[in-house]
């Protein structure tokens, strides 16, 4: 291979790496803002009702996956985890 070309291509996968690290900090960055606005969206409603929200949320999720599970006996889905307040 010539040596231009392997340059092309080294600059092809440096391009490329850049691209994936700020695709990278963008995502990072949704996750921060959700976060933040789940917090705030908490302390809005109190813990009752969040308590609440979390308890239907989780069920229904499970709904679902029974649902899918019972369509087709391999589905494997995703679980909704919501992990616990520190």
């Amino acid at each position: 291979m010539k040596e231009s070309k392997l340059i092309e291509l080294k600059n092809r996968v440096e391009g490329l790496t850049n691209i994936v690290k700020k695709l990278v900090q963008e995502v990072q960055t949704n996750a921060n803002i959700a976060q933040g606005t789940l917090t705030a969206f908490q302390y809005h409603i109190g813990k009752d009702k969040w308590e609440k929200l979390i308890k239907e949320l989780k069920e229904k999720e499970e709904k679902i996956l029974n649902d899918k599970r019972e369509k087709s006996p391999n589905f494997t889905g995703p679980k909704l985890e919501i992990p616990e307040e520190k």
